[in-house]
This record gives C-alpha cells, sequence and structure tokens, in this order.
C-alpha cells in the first residue's frame, strides 16, 4: 500500500525550478485577452496565450457555446464581447460573476 506521507518526495520544490502549471487555464487567460481588446484577432490571441490558432478558436467557441462570449460578425472581422454578469462554472464559485476576475486584469 502507497503511503503519501511516507514517500520520499521532496516538500519543498527549488525555487529556481521552472514549474509546469498556472492558475488560470486557457479559456481564462483568453477571456481576459478577449476584454481587454474586444476586436483582437484569433492569431493574436494564439499568440499572446502560446497557443496554436487552432486552440484558440476551440477555445472561443466554448467560450461562446457557454455564455460567457458573444461573437458579431463585422465585414470580414469578428467583435467579442464578454457577458461580465456571467457565472463561474464551479460549484465553490458560482455565486460570484466573471466580471470579479476580470477586475483583477484591468
Amino acid at each position: 500500500m502507497y503511503n503519501f506521507y511516507m514517500s520520499k518526495r521532496p516538500l519543498k520544490r527549488d525555487p529556481k525550478e521552472k514549474l509546469d502549471w498556472t492558475f488560470l487555464s486557457n479559456h481564462g487567460h483568453l477571456l481576459i485577452q478577449i476584454a481587454k481588446k474586444p476586436e483582437i484577432k484569433i492569431n493574436e490571441l494564439a499568440s499572446a496565450v502560446g497557443i496554436s490558432e487552432r486552440r484558440a478558436q476551440s477555445i472561443v467557441g466554448d467560450l461562446e457555446t457557454a455564455g460567457y462570449l458573444e461573437v458579431t460578425r463585422i465585414g470580414r472581422r469578428n467583435r467579442y464581447q464578454v457577458i461580465t454578469s456571467a457565472k463561474f462554472r464551479h460549484p465553490l464559485e458560482s455565486n460570484k460573476s466573471i466580471n470579479a476576475l476580470l477586475k483583477i486584469f484591468q
């Protein structure tokens, strides 16, 4: 039987060690970038977040389907509007609106 507390794993990491996670998901990063620049292009979004254009487009679709984003076509470009009154999805944060997150990064 494996006992976590008896493992040989160090409890503290070397502060110089690069971490492979962040507090925000790519969905969160894209939403913040769109809120800052509603006419941003997909390739600019992808570059800012560090993902592929295909993945950025997929995430924009997720956000639109979930009701966090409205997409309006203007000529050959898209204009995005974040629905700031939309609530977080997780039960622990579902009483808070997305606007609370966006205010941190204004």
